[in-house]
This record gives structure tokens, C-alpha cells and sequence, in this order.
């Protein structure tokens, strides 16, 4: 009788625990769609109140039903936290289903002065260090605040909290790690904007990014009078095409006359022409110590927005703050690519596998659970970077970056436009090319109304056929090199004027036989691209040759004198397989993602369209005047 009640209790217990699982995999492999969101979460908005009295908008989504207290994960943008009203986020059911399907509490707030919250806004809002003790407030003030709120007044919460964003979100979020609050537990910057002077949307080595400056300030800095839901319409400024439109306005102050005073952003960065206290204070490398919650950063090594950004805010991290629980990624991305579907091509440039989901499943979701909601497992030491070499398309995982078992290599410009790893012996040897801002070297061999993202990975071959641009070549390697980290370059120049700026490319040239699996391949175009002597963009970066010394302190040439100008270029993770060859293009225009210099040592913000002048460049690779660069050899 005994054995019989068992039997039977065992199989009742069978039956509970299959029912279970079942229901429980039906609910996992149940879509996160808009009808599941609405069916399982509610949405309601706040005013969410400030230590300064100001308000900012607040939307806050949360579980109708969970088995256990849940954690937040909270984002804060300048771009909008629409929809308004009733109207659910589809952010719920696109990049955050997995989060949804545990039953994430979702927060999304408008930054103090943008659109519903109140308060001014101020670009990059410098972050103040002792805020208590001078009663000031910042973006960091500002996430205590809603943190604390927040953890007071939603239901169900665990106490944790995740911040997230991408791009200007990504400041957002390290403002977030920044503000100390116990509740924050990890912060994920994307692409997070770190010095707008140095290497970010704005400038590149105190040279204007002159495309995407103008149409981001006209467009994201129009003034915003009242909280609101609704934007000042956006003003057309140009039809044409970009290069012809910025090479008929002819100056900076052409366009400062045609954007009025409606835009005080832009007047700001006109009177701000150097490295001075104003941009050095917008610095967030400067700020990184003692940093509590978990970071990862996430970036693209295609990045033509804020590639610099991500690479510098985990070095900073990195050295300022050692003891965080530091991770980082970069993929073969552009600029938010990470929150996309695919990223397995750029342009004509193919990657071999979906890269974005590696990054969401293998990385991001472990990452917050593990901080979050505690399950899963902390990330090894050994694999707390992670970096896509291109050219292998291959994941490699470090301990830190740039590894420390590189070693560098340097290559050194030579007659005859060669390029090689043994230094020059000449006693006089030099290349040189006439710069004139009137003829400037385009970015990209498309004709675009605004900057298209593949010119990351475009091929180089339309330029290498001006006169103005300076080509040096390899012979094509017999084996592969492996190269990552920063780029280091050193030119030995000599001008015929007062300025001028030096753009350097590097470029990897596919033999003459190469082609992609077409069965694999991956195109924008339907028409195949011809790969044969591809000549890819793998990272291009220009600096202001007046900076040369001090970025805070500009120097202007001595015509006819030799000078040397170093400069660093972001960091690349590549391999150049054997049968490539490693080209390097110099020129001094890079129009129009670059304003011209007018090659004299003038104010460039409001100097006149006389001021621009034609400069002879001489790039010397003699025995005591040796130009190189120089990489970090994997």
C-alpha cells in the first residue's frame, strides 16, 4: 500500500515538475513583442524632484507580476524619452526584450533642460567634485537624486540599480558611476563622449570636425525655451551636396553669421579656439577615481563619432581607478551598431559572423545579470576585454589593453614612396605635395548630403590618385602582422607657411587576386564591389599642425624650417594578412569632415576667406630626419 502511495506521489510530482518546465520554456521562447510588453508591464511618468527644486521628466516601466524583486536599469537622454503618454517604449520589446523577459524595472529620463524636464541644459556639464560642501549640482547630482528616488518609488525593486546609454547616453552613465549612489551597481557607457577637443564628435586634435559639428549643433543646440514635447523645427541650411555647400560658405564665421545667435553652443566653441580651462573642466577622464559600480564600455573600432572617447575612458579607469571591476569591448562596429541586429559588414569590408549578438548574449546580458540581478558569474580576469582584430575577423580576450606582451614596430617613410622597417640612410631624401584649401581632398569618393558611416572602412584608391596626397607603400607581407593599440606619428616637416594641418591614413591593400566568399558575402550594394587592390580605411586621423607643442598654446611654422610634429592616433586592433600590403596616405585636407586650415597662423574661428593660401609640404625620410610610424605589434 506504502509503495503504491509513493508511486503515485512520485508520479504526481513527475507530472507537477514537466508542466512546469513546460510553461516555464513556453514563456522563454515566447516573443517580447509590443502586445506582450503592454500585456505584462505597466508605464506611468514622474517629475521626478531635484536638490535644486528642479523636476526632470521621468518614464518608468515596471512588471505586473515577478517572482522576485527586480532590478532597474536606467537610461538618461538628451534626444527625447518618447513616448509620451499612454504609448509604450518600443525600447522594451528591440534591445531590451532579454531584460524585459526577467522582469527589469525600465526607467528612461529627459536630462535637466531637454525637452519635458526642467532646468537648464548645459552641454557636457562638467562634473563637480565637492558638491555638498558649494551646494552645486551636475549630471552626477542629478542621478542621485533619481536613484534615490527611485529606490523609495517603484514597486519591487531590489535595490539595484544599471545605467546605460549610448553615445552623449554614454556620458550619461558614467556621470551615473560617478555619482556615488550605493544603489548604482554597474554602469554600461556606449561610445561614451569623453573630450569634445581632443578626439570626439566635435574636434580631432584641436582640428574642427566641420560635416558632423555644424549639423549636430544646429540640430541638437537650438534653444528650448519651456519643458516640451515637441522640437523647434530643425532649419534646412543646405540642399546641395555637403562639399560643395561648406566649400561655398568658405569660413567658419560665414557659417557663424548663418546660424545667427539663436545657437549659443556654437558661439561657445567659436571663442574657445585651444585647449583652455572651458574644454579642459568638459574633460571626464579627469574624474575617474575611486569608482564603485561595475563598468563595461563599449565601443566600435569604426566608430566616426566617438571611437576616441571609448578607448581613453577605459584607460582612465583604468589608471585612475584600478580597483573597479573595469570590462571592455570594442567590436568591428559604427557608431550604435552594438544595439542593432547584425554587424557582420561595414560597407564593403565583411567580418565573417554576427558580431552584435555575440556582444548582447555573451557579454552585456551576463554582465548585468551578474550585477543586477546576481545570477550567472563574474567575468574572469583573463577575459575582461574583449577585442575584434579586423582583417582576421577574429574575438581576442585579454586581461587589460593593450596587451602587455606587445612589443612595437615602427615603419618609416622612404624614397620612392616606400614604406619599410629599416630607417632611411640618405643625407637628403623627401616627398612633398602643394596643399590648397581652394581644392581640398575629399573624405569620401561619394557625393553625400550628410557623412555616411562606411567612409570608416572606404576604399582609398580615389585618393591615392591625387597630387596631393602623399602614398607610401610596404612590399606585401610574407607572413601576417597583428597590430593594436595607439598609433604613434612623427613627421619631419618643412611648410612654405605659417600652418598646416597633417592628416595620416592607414590603409590595408588587398592583393590584386582578392575576393570575398560570395556565398558568405554580405554587400549594401547590389552590384559587387570590386576587392581586388582594395585599399581599406583602418584608421585615418589628422592633426592641427599648431598644436604640435601644446594643444593649450599653439606655435605657428617657420617657413623653410625642418619641425618635427607627433601625434597619437586612436587605437586599432588589425591584422594585415600575409600577401597585404600597409599603405600610409599623407595629406593636409580631409574635406569636408575637417575644416581647412588656412595654412597661416590665424584665428581659423574668424579669419577671413583672403587668409587661406596654398602651402608646398616637404615630408622628410633622410638619416637626421627620419618620419615614422609606429605600432604596437601583437
Amino acid at each position: 500500500m506504502l509503495n503504491n502511495h509513493l508511486k503515485k506521489w512520485s508520479r504526481t510530482i513527475s507530472c507537477a515538475l514537466f508542466c512546469s518546465w513546460l510553461t516555464g520554456n513556453a514563456l522563454f521562447a515566447q516573443d517580447i513583442n509590443e502586445a506582450w510588453v503592454k500585456a505584462n508591464y505597466t508605464k506611468r511618468e514622474e517629475m521626478i524632484p531635484m536638490r535644486d527644486g528642479a523636476h526632470l521628466y521621468t518614464a518608468i516601466y515596471e512588471p505586473i507580476h515577478s517572482q522576485k524583486p527586480s532590478p532597474i536599469l536606467f537610461t538618461r537622454t538628451p534626444y527625447k524619452a518618447a513616448p509620451y503618454g499612454e504609448t509604450m517604449s518600443n525600447r522594451l520589446w528591440r534591445s531590451w526584450q532579454k531584460y524585459a523577459r526577467e522582469k527589469y524595472i525600465f526607467v528612461i529620463q529627459d536630462v535637466r533642460g531637454r525637452w519635458k524636464s526642467e532646468g537648464e541644459f548645459i552641454n557636457v556639464r562638467p562634473f563637480v567634485s565637492e558638491k555638498e560642501k558649494n551646494g552645486k549640482i551636475d549630471e552626477a547630482s542629478d542621478v542621485y537624486d533619481t536613484a534615490e528616488w527611485l529606490i523609495y518609488h517603484t514597486r519591487n525593486n531590489n535595490g539595484n540599480i544599471g545605467i546605460i546609454g549610448s553615445s552623449y547616453s554614454g556620458f550619461y552613465s558614467l556621470m551615473g558611476a560617478l555619482s556615488a549612489h550605493p544603489a548604482i551597481k554597474a554602469a554600461v557607457p556606449q561610445a561614451p563622449v569623453t573630450d569634445w577637443f581632443m578626439g570626439d564628435d566635435y574636434h580631432h586634435n584641436g582640428a574642427f570636425m566641420l560635416c558632423d559639428g555644424f549639423r549636430f549643433v544646429s540640430s541638437m543646440n537650438r534653444p528650448r525655451p519651456i519643458p516640451t514635447e515637441q522640437s523647434t523645427p530643425a532649419t534646412p541650411y543646405y540642399k546641395t551636396d555637403e562639399y560643395s555647400f561648406f566649400l561655398k560658405m568658405g569660413t567658419l564665421k560665414n557659417l557663424t553669421r548663418l546660424l545667427g545667435d539663436s545657437i549659443l553652443y556654437w558661439n561657445e566653441l567659436m571663442t574657445h579656439p585651444n585647449y583652455d580651462s572651458w574644454w579642459q573642466e568638459r574633460d571626464t577622464r579627469r574624474n575617474c577615481y575611486k569608482i564603485k559600480p561595475a563598468i563595461l564600455i563599449v565601443g566600435g573600432l569604426f566608430d566616426a563619432e566617438d571611437c576616441f572617447g571609448t578607448w581613453e575612458l577605459y584607460k582612465a579607469i583604468q589608471r585612475q581607478s584600478p580597483d573597479t571591476q573595469l570590462e571592455l569591448i570594442m567590436g568591428p562596429w559604427y557608431h550604435g551598431a552594438w544595439g542593432g541586429t547584425d554587424g557582420s559588414y561595414l560597407g564593403n569590408i565583411q567580418f565573417g559572423a554576427n558580431t552584435v549578438l555575440y556582444y548582447q548574449d555573451q557579454i552585456e546580458f551576463p554582465f548585468l545579470q551578474y550585477y543586477l540581478n546576481r545570477e550567472g558569474e563574474k567575468t574572469p580576469d583573463s577575459q575582461k576585454v574583449h577585442i575584434f582584430f579586423s582583417g582576421e575577423n577574429q574575438w581576442k580576450t585579454f586581461s587589460s589593453w593593450p596587451s602587455k606582451e606587445a612589443k612595437e614596430i615602427s615603419f618609416y617613410l622612404r624614397e620612392n614612396h616606400v614604406l619599410s622597417t629599416t630607417a632611411p640612410l640618405e643625407t637628403s631624401s623627401f616627398s612633398e605635395y602643394i596643399s590648397d584649401p581652394a581644392k581640398p581632398v575629399p573624405y569620401t569618393n561619394q557625393t553625400v548630403y550628410a557623412r555616411p558611416k562606411e567612409y570608416m572602412t572606404e576604399d582609398q584608391r580615389f585618393a591615392e590618385r591625387r597630387p596631393d596626397v602623399s602614398c607610401f607603400k610596404t612590399a606585401p607581407f610574407k607572413e601576417k602582422l597583428t597590430v593594436g593599440g595607439e598609433i604613434e606619428v612623427e613627421l619631419e616637416v618643412e611648410l612654405t607657411t605659417t600652418d598646416a594641418d597633417f592628416i595620416v591614413k592607414v590603409i590595408d591593400e588587398f592583393p590584386e587576386d582578392f575576393t570575398y566568399d560570395k556565398t558568405k558575402e554580405k554587400q549594401r550594394n547590389t552590384q559587387p564591389y570590386l576587392m581586388n587592390g582594395y585599399q581599406m580605411l583602418v584608421r585615418g586621423e589628422v592633426m592641427r599642425g599648431r598644436y604640435r607643442n601644446s594643444f593649450e598654446h599653439p606655435e605657428a611654422f617657420t617657413p623653410g624650417k625642418t619641425t618635427t610634429v607627433r601625434f597619437s592616433m586612436p587605437d586599432i586592433a588589425h591584422t594585415f594578412q600575409a600577401g597585404h600590403r600597409l599603405v600610409l596616405q599623407i595629406q593636409s585636407t580631409w574635406f569636408p569632415l575637417i575644416d581647412r586650415n588656412p595654412q597661416q597662423f590665424v584665428d581659423i574661428y574668424t579669419c577671413e576667406e583672403t587668409d587661406f593660401m596654398k602651402s608646398v609640404i616637404k615630408l622628410y625620410h633622410q638619416k637626421n630626419n627620419p618620419s615614422k610610424i609606429t605600432f604596437i605589434k601583437f
